[in-house]
């Protein structure tokens, strides 16, 4: 017979169980979701790097898309869409990486044709320095 209070007792809470999940159900659709701030910052922080890195001289098109994908990943928090806000701002910082890089290679290019370029007039100078003494 105890036994079948014990089950009794515990119908009794069913009511009050199923009223705190409903409650705490209607209270997570109520709060308004929160926006994807780390990826925001990511994408803010490589776009600076990629200023810092002068990519608006080589890579000018990447940056301004990262740019504006954080810009929109900005909009898309203010309508509280965050899912989109999230993959704007990580397509942001993609695009400012990839600026970056771009511009690292550019310059590592520029150096690398300016070596080029000391190297063959040191080669023309011994040539006529050679071409003389004979």
């Amino acid at each position: 017979m105890n036994h079948h209070s014990h089950a009794a007792g515990q119908a009794a809470h069913l009511p009050l169980l199923g009223l705190f999940g409903g409650l705490l159900l209607l209270s997570a659709c109520a709060a308004p979701p929160m926006p994807p701030e780390q990826a925001l910052r990511a994408a803010e922080s490589a776009i600076a790097r990629a200023e810092q890195g002068r990519a608006s001289d080589f890579a000018a098109t990447e940056l301004g898309m990262a740019r504006d994908k954080l810009a929109a990943a900005n909009s898309a928090v203010g309508e509280e869409d965050m899912p989109q806000a999230e993959r704007l701002a990580v397509q942001s910082r993609a695009e400012a990486e990839l600026a970056l890089a771009r511009a690292q290679a550019g310059r590592a290019q520029k150096v690398n044709e300016e070596m080029l370029d000391s190297t063959d007039s040191l080669k023309q100078e011994m040539q006529r320095n050679t071409g003389a003494a004979q």
